[in-house]
């Protein structure tokens, strides 16, 4: 294809093939027929294939591959409603081929395709929305046709799997001489890189990138090892949340599919994009927001000031009449047989004809009833100057002219509204508030209409949503009384009182009424027929909505003062037979038509089947929407077609309406067709700086507008800037027309404010003076006035985008979209494009209806030449593409889009699009600078200047163990097993356990001298079968319960070493087992313990599937002891041995297994001893895993120690029985209780709605007076709020609940018993919890800042509990080591008698976690030795006493340091983005974040059906560029319970993110963010 560039076709060519698509698309001739007459034309033209000698205009219906989007699957007779041609241009189409073109030469980089799950292709395939009346596609149509169909193999035409390479394509690149690159791609709809994801790469070929995060770091820090073959690495991916999967870090488990995609959008988004901003506005915050600074080459406007427009004088013919109902009582009396009004068919044949004489007297009817029959004589319902709303459906406007003109006789004022056809129509409630703010209680309908209302059973009408309580009342004659001979309407001169309310919808969906006054209305009335030279008895056919607008100015205002008669075709007629407004013209010889450039759209399309169509007695045509710039191609097309046909050139006369100004500008009808119409060709860089430029280099991005004609008689118009005082523009500025007349609106009902700012604008010059001392009104149009007066428009005030301080208007953005191939892509050219505001700019959203037989593939491919055709023409990024299925956007009563409602639906999640095309990476160009690491500071320099600023080392501890005096008989011993065989000797029938099963009743109890007896058998067990040495590690496997706890102290009587291991599911083998058998491997134990259950499904088939069953060590089974007691009990004889084991997953799926000595394990009961008061009297709840941390020592030792009783709870009971833990707390009359997260969330959302029920049953909960949540987390503040909200009824003390926090190195820092009310004198009280607030944004920069409740961005934070006795606590800089100053974020750091002693791994790695043990400050106190906890937080001195009178330190946890992520140099914690997120929809329940090369991923579970997967996408991404700065690079939506939560009720995010890279998680949907 070397000669590509010599391809021209001639002109004639041309227009024959556009003739041939239209032909197609219209289903007129078969794709067979089609491709041989376009290969016969252009056959000619196309260069040979070299060396295959074929003849390329024989078997091209053999070659050319029949793709799925083409037109001769899919039959339509007609486009409906169809929107895209009414922007058609041949000139733009070009344009944005040529701007496809120029990116493709720009190189290829290929970005990763959103994966969706099956089931949700499926539905929204064209299946599932074959419109009514189509005919049925089989669902064989929806594969891609990639696989050989005989695509085109000439030379330099490689295949692609869209099989797109058709003529077409292959022409329209040898014209426009780009190249595709070779791309296969599989027909699956996750495909890998397929071809169209390759072809989006095109889209950030030009697209502006701020400077985003990924583009800063360096490649290599990106780089993932991917595996060469399969030979390097024989590791299989192991299932999902599987713990061998918890040393991968960053690494990606290999062979992922996303991992691969992920890596291609890094690589697409590591481009250099536009270069970065340098100007910023303080946020009131270090963190600053970018502002767009205006480019210093931007063009300006340069021409002088413009001058006010003046129309021609107003000539007032003396036989005018003094008024509309004058006129009316004039032709209705002098000539009553005149036809006024025509109505047709659904067949296009006259249905009645309303003469002059008819209209007359049945106003009159209407009149007198309105006046006299409503209400009562006394007390009428209306009295002139009343509203009344005009309710009548499109086919009816002779029952509606009859009622108008009744309601201008009768001096009650007519509110034109559209029939609602359902009670939830699109915006039918913003029509109810304006009937509410007009004060209208009476409607008036046709019977017809009335019967359609919805009605209730009982046969009324429902009083629709938002609307105020009508009397329905219809106007037929039949059911009116006669007016008596003696009653008259009262005639008067039109005056200032209000004639009409026109409704107007504006941009945000409300709808305001726009009052016209008597005077305005004559004026108008006046103006029109002047400059449309109306003369009397002309026939006029009006297209047009009759209600309000253009229809109801021609049709029904101005034709009755000429005693013109009009032709009405309705709406329904039209979609019909869209000729019918032609033929109508023919055959009465029509002067005058008034149509949309949709009407003439309709009539090209379908004018083939008319031979005898003669146009020449049109002297005007109007068309209404002239000033939407994209009218010019239908009416450069229709004369095109037309002229041959009769049709004059200078009969095609554009208007400009608003309905403030009523009509702004017309082009008059002239018999001078030697005066060209005027033409503006402008460039679109210019427009989108508001000034007007002639000549544009790149001649791509241009805009053509027709003029609309000049200014109105006796009218007066300016041009002033959109914003801001209404100044006058220059003459080469683009700016909001304003009108000064008799003949516009004069307020909007009831608004002062805003009428003031529309209807009373006074324009000003340079130098502020007033240019009229008349008030203008705003038109909402934009524009400017060309040479000799003619009036220009640009687009409208409610398009108007303003993104990155340039403006772009809606409907160009739409042109572009449509001009995009394949054009017939989008459904009937629905397509919505509207801004929303996001990160203090507005940001462009594209929402179009895709064809009901695209695939995913046509879709995605569309999408990225849509975003490339957008950049490449209005250099613009589009912030979000969305496809939904045909006819699911809300409509307007015409069939057209509802554009707010649209905008609504995508707000609030429920739109429901089928696919999602996010670009933020692309378009957010004003996000605050990445932070930039400062150098640290000097440790002399901090202490110096923590003194100068009077702030204290932070530090706290909790009271001194050593100087408790309290009567401890446990403290005598060094050894737990000794102190449990001293109370088996002292109180041997004292109950330690009670263990309840799920109906709540004891299932076990264990006193003193039971369990030492059990403890002994099981020693001699482990003695004699287990041949067990001192010293040896033994893992129990056992549920909650009792024997876990006998086989705890059998192992210390047995001088072993205990590990408790949680047991695998038996409904969950596969996923749970791994980490059993792992956490017994690394611990190296020399045997299992277990019961008889649990060996045999360690022993069952399926667990020999999940592990290697033979490599486990001896499993003992503790069901079944030996009889005699041991010889002789263990003695140990240093405390500093090892007591015990404890292992746990951290949330970042690291297994670490810490050391537990004699001396600390005793020390930690001392300490929790004398924190919670614990005494032998006393008895506990705890509803807590036994596995690890202070669960387990609350479990097993704490009992043993003081002598309390435990009353133990089982927390999987509760999945069976939520109100378990509650129900016993209340029993036992339980003064303290310890619960998990996961059991407080199962509490409050299992029981929400069972309170009233539980009072009834007796549960009390106000003996609690201490709930103590065991955590190792930042407190979950609104869990716990809402815990203690939903029960304080049940009698729970708001202060009751707290946390606790522990940590690997230190099971227990912190824990918070409340003392309440009287008992706050005994013992220690301890102050309540506070709550700070803090900013969220200076925590990211690692500093603390306290601000008040409620303030933006603040992040309330709840203290971790109260610091336990022995333990001492310093903040420290993780980085430099230095301890830091009171209320600054940093590392907590602690030392305590009973830190754990050390980590406890097999691989020898402990040098590498030595420090955390073993840490000193770097300067300050320099030698105690502290254990760190890699949690970040700060402590703060608050205004509370302890009991000892010293103040109160409290310590608030933010986040563990392995779950923080860096990005843009700042600390985020996973949990903030999270809480964000969850709060932006109804459907989504949980979510978690994690990073993946420096991506953000967000993974949200949906409760919901899979359709709302995708309304996801973009609020996810709103929010977190709202709240938290960042950009979301993938967002996943998976089902709900994906995300693995622990036992503690954690997230397992790093589970999860090795899960969605092996590709495991099976999501409904992945979008990659560009």
């Amino acid at each position: 294809m070397a000669d590509r560039d010599t391809l021209p076709l001639p002109l004639e060519v041309r227009t024959r093939l556009a003739e041939l698509e239209l032909e197609l698309s219209e289903g007129d001739i078969t794709q067979k027929g089609y491709e041989k007459k376009r290969s016969k034309l252009i056959g000619a033209f196309l260069p040979q294939a070299p060396g295959k000698g074929m003849d390329p205009s024989v078997p091209h219906e053999r070659r050319t591959p029949v793709t799925p989007g083409s037109s001769s699957r899919y039959h339509r007779r007609r486009s409906s409603g169809s929107r895209d041609e009414r922007y058609r241009s041949d000139v733009h189409t070009e344009a944005v081929q040529a701007a496809l073109a120029k990116q493709k030469e720009r190189g290829k980089m290929a970005v990763p395709m959103p994966s969706k799950r099956r089931s949700l292709v499926v539905q929204s395939s064209m299946d599932a929305y074959t419109p009514p009346g189509e005919e049925h596609i089989g669902l064989q149509d929806t594969s891609s046709g990639s696989e050989g169909e005989g695509s085109m193999q000439g030379e330099g035409t490689p295949t692609s799997s869209q099989s797109s390479i058709n003529m077409e394509n292959w022409i329209s690149r040898a014209i426009h001489g780009s190249t595709t690159s070779s791309t296969t791609s599989s027909s699956s709809t996750q495909s890998g890189g397929s071809g169209a994801a390759s072809r989006l790469a095109d889209v950030m070929g030009q697209t502006h990138l701020g400077k985003s995060d990924v583009t800063s770091y360096t490649t290599d820090s990106i780089q993932v090892e991917r595996p060469q073959g399969s030979t390097t690495t024989s590791r299989s991916t192991p299932k999902y949340g599987n713990a061998e999967l918890m040393e991968t870090g960053d690494g990606v488990p290999v062979g992922g599919r996303v991992s691969a995609k992920i890596q291609q959008l890094v690589n697409t988004l590591k481009r250099p994009k536009r270069p970065p901003l340098r100007e910023f506005f303080v946020d009131d915050f270090e963190e600053l927001l970018e502002v767009q600074q205006p480019d210093p080459n931007q063009p300006k406007a340069e021409g002088a000031q413009m001058l006010a427009m003046r129309g021609e004088q107003l000539g007032v013919v003396t036989n005018w009449p003094l008024s509309l109902e004058a006129a009316l009582q004039r032709w209705g009396t002098i000539s009553p047989k005149a036809p006024c009004l025509t109505t047709m068919d659904t067949n296009g044949k006259p249905l009645y004809i309303l003469t002059y004489g008819k209209l007359w007297t049945r106003s009159i009817k209407v009149a007198y009833n309105v006046l006299h029959k409503l209400g009562s004589k006394q007390e009428p319902m209306l009295r002139p100057g009343d509203r009344v709303a005009l309710v009548f459906p499109n086919n009816d406007p002779a029952a509606f002219m009859v009622a108008f003109y009744g309601c201008l006789l009768a001096e009650v004022v007519p509110v034109p509204i559209e029939v609602p056809l359902t009670r939830k129509d699109a915006g039918s409630q913003q029509i109810g508030f304006l009937l509410g703010s007009c004060g209208v209680t009476v409607a008036l309908t046709s019977d017809a209409c009335h019967k359609g209302l919805p009605k209730s059973p009982t046969g009324e009408i429902p009083q629709f949503k938002g609307w105020p309580k009508l009397l329905w009342f219809v106007t037929e004659s039949k059911h009116l009384s006669k007016p008596p001979r003696d009653w008259f309407p009262h005639i008067k001169d039109a005056n200032n009182e209000t004639a009409y309310i026109e409704y107007k919808t504006c941009k945000d969906g409300s709808v305001l009424g726009v009052t016209v006054m008597r005077i305005a209305l004559l004026t108008h009335c006046q103006a029109l027929t002047q400059s449309c030279g109306y003369t009397e008895a002309e026939t006029i056919v009006n297209v047009l909505d009759f209600k309000k607008d253009v229809g109801l100015w021609h049709g029904i205002l101005t034709s009755v003062m000429n005693m013109m008669h009009v032709i009405s075709i309705p709406y329904s007629l039209m979609k019909v037979n869209p000729l019918s407004w032609i033929q109508k013209v023919c055959q009465y010889k029509a002067k005058v038509a008034c149509v949309k450039s949709r009407d003439m759209h309709w009539a090209l399309v379908a004018h083939r089947d008319q031979r005898d169509i003669n146009l020449s007695s049109l002297r005007m045509l109007v068309v209404a929407d002239g000033a939407n710039p994209w009218s010019i191609s239908s009416c450069d097309a229709f004369l095109n077609v037309f002229q041959s046909k009769g049709l004059k050139p200078e009969v095609i006369c554009p208007c400009a309406s608003s309905p403030e100004a009523l009509t702004v500008a017309i082009r008059r009808p002239t018999d001078d067709s030697n005066q060209p119409p005027g033409r503006g060709v402008l460039s679109m860089q210019g427009l989108s700086h508001g000034v007007i430029r002639v000549d544009s280099e790149e001649k791509l991005s241009v805009l053509t507008l027709q003029d609309v004609g000049t200014v109105m008689p006796g009218a007066l118009m300016c041009v002033v800037k959109p914003d801001g005082v209404p100044q006058l523009c220059k003459t080469d500025e683009i700016g909001e027309l304003c009108v000064g007349s008799i003949a516009t609106g004069t307020s909007y009902y009831g608004l002062s404010g805003m009428t003031k700012n529309t209807f009373e604008v006074f324009p000003m010059n340079s130098v502020g003076a007033l240019i009229s001392e008349y008030p203008f009104t705003r038109t909402g149009l934009l524009g400017f006035v060309g040479p000799g007066g003619l009036c220009f428009i640009a687009g409208k005030m409610d398009g108007l985008m303003v993104v990155g301080g340039r403006r772009h208007n809606a409907d160009d953005i739409v042109a572009t979209a449509l001009a995009v191939e394949p054009m017939k892509f989008v459904y009937r050219g629905r397509i919505a494009v509207f801004s929303i505001s996001v990160l203090h700019d507005e940001r462009i959203v594209v929402v179009a209806e895709q064809r009901p037989d695209s695939t995913e593939e046509d879709s995605f491919q569309w999408m990225s030449r849509v975003l490339q055709a957008i950049d490449g023409i209005h250099q613009v990024g589009v912030y979000c593409l969305a496809l939904v299925p045909s006819n699911t956007l809300p409509k307007t009563p015409l069939g057209g889009i509802h554009l707010s409602e649209s905008k609504q639906l995508f707000l609030e999640g429920s739109l429901h699009p089928c696919n999602v095309l996010m670009c933020p990476h692309t378009c957010v160009t004003n996000l605050p600078k990445p932070r930039q690491k400062q150098p640290e500071i000097g440790p002399a320099s901090v202490m110096v200047g923590n003194l100068v600023s009077g702030k204290r080392i932070a530090q706290a501890s909790g009271r001194d163990l050593g100087q408790m005096e309290d009567n401890d008989q446990a403290r005598k011993f060094l050894f737990l097993s000794e102190v449990l065989q001293w109370r088996a000797q002292t109180t041997p029938d004292h109950v330690l356990y009670t263990l309840l099963n799920c109906r709540g009743t004891i299932a076990s109890s264990l006193t003193c001298v039971q369990l030492h007896k059990r403890a002994e058998k099981i020693a001699t067990m482990l003695a004699e079968r287990g041949h067990l040495q001192d010293g040896d590690h033994v893992a129990l496997v056992y549920p909650p319960g009792i024997d876990l706890i006998a086989a705890f102290y059998g192992c210390l009587y047995a001088g072993c070493v205990p590990i408790t291991v949680r047991p695998p599911h038996p409904q969950n083998i596969a996923t749970t087992l791994p980490t059993v058998k792992m956490i017994v491997e690394v611990s190296r134990s020399a045997c299992m313990m277990t019961t008889a259950v649990i060996c045999k499904l360690l022993r069952s088939k399926e667990a020999s599937a999940a592990v290697d069953v033979r490599s486990w060590p001896p499993v003992l089974d503790t069901d079944d002891l030996p009889k005699k007691k041991p010889p002789l009990l263990y003695k140990p004889s240093n405390p500093d041995t090892l007591a015990y084991l404890d292992f746990s997953v951290s949330t970042t799926g690291m297994l670490a297994g810490v050391k537990m000595s004699h001396t600390a394990t005793s020390a930690f009961c001392r300490s929790i001893k004398l924190q919670c008061e614990l005494y032998p009297s006393r008895e506990v709840a705890i509803c807590l895993d036994p596995y690890c941390g202070l669960g387990f020592v609350l479990w097993c030792l704490c009992s043993v120690y003081s002598g309390h009783q435990s009353i133990l709870i089982p927390p999987s009971e509760l999945e069976v029985n939520p109100a378990l833990w509650l129900l016993a707390v209340s029993q036992y009359k339980v003064r303290d209780t310890f619960c998990s997260y996961s059991v407080m969330e199962l509490c409050t959302k299992g029981l929400g709605l069972q309170t009233e029920s539980l009072k009834s049953r007796g549960l009390d909960l106000s003996r609690v007076r201490t709930c103590v949540v065991v955590a190792e987390e930042r407190p979950r503040i609104a869990l716990t709020q809402s815990f203690s909200k939903l029960f304080k009824d049940l009698g729970l003390h708001p202060r009751a609940v707290s946390t606790s926090f522990g940590c690997r190195v230190n099971l227990a820092i912190c824990l918070q018993p409340h003392r309440l009310g009287k008992l706050a004198d005994q013992g220690t009280s301890g102050p309540d919890p506070t709550t700070v607030y803090v900013d969220m944004r200076a925590l990211r920069h690692d500093r603390v800042r306290l601000v008040e409740r409620g303030s933006p961005h603040s992040l309330p934070l709840m203290e971790s509990g109260k610091i336990l006795p022995g333990v001492r606590i310093i903040i420290a800089n993780p980085e430099t080591k230095g301890p830091l100053g009171d209320s600054h974020l940093g590392e907590i750091w602690v030392c305590s008698g009973h830190n754990a002693s050390g980590y406890f791994t097999v691989y020898g790695d402990e040098a590498l976690q030595s420090d955390h043990f073993t840490s000193r400050l770097s300067f300050g106190d320099t030698q105690t030795i502290w254990a760190r906890t890699g949690y970040l937080g700060f402590l703060r001195r608050t205004e509370l006493t302890d009991a000892s009178g010293e103040r109160h330190d409290a310590l608030y946890v933010v986040g563990a340091l392995d779950e923080a992520m860096e990005l843009r140099g700042m600390r985020y914690h996973p949990i903030d983005i999270e809480t964000s997120v969850i709060r932006t929809h109804k459907s989504i329940t949980e979510c978690a974040v994690f990073t993946w090369t420096n991506l953000l991923v967000v993974v949200v579970e949906l409760d919901g059906s899979e359709q709302e997967a995708l309304d996801l996408v973009p609020l996810v991404t709103n929010v977190v560029l709202e709240e938290h700065y960042l950009i979301v690079g993938v967002v996943v939506v998976v089902d709900i319970g994906v995300i693995p939560i622990n036992s503690r009720g954690e997230k397992q995010r790093m589970h999860l993110r090795d899960g969605f890279l092996a590709d495991q998680l099976d999501p409904i949907y992945v979008a990659y963010n560009m």
